[in-house]
């Protein structure tokens, strides 16, 4: 539960005018591997997907809406996709 530097695995929409390695939100003990859909991971004891991609589905592990101003873009650029 905290802050984590979030980074990109590819580039993404999802990510756009947000820097890699920007902070974010998470608040949670469960945690997804890494896989061919991980688009951005962080590292908290172990690297693991901090968001992932597949078609038109994302899923992020963070809070969003209690991650600031990345959070903030994160969410308007989820509505743009």
């Amino acid at each position: 539960m905290g802050w984590n530097k979030v980074k990109y695995k590819t580039q993404n929409k999802l990510f756009s005018n947000i820097n890699s390695g920007e902070y974010f939100y998470f608040a949670n003990s469960f945690y997804v591997p890494i896989t061919e859909f991980t688009i951005a991971y962080t590292e908290y004891g172990t690297h693991f997907s901090a968001a992932l991609n597949k078609n038109n589905f994302y899923g992020v592990q963070f809070h969003p809406e209690k991650s600031g101003k990345a959070g903030l873009q994160i969410l308007r650029n989820f509505i743009e996709l």
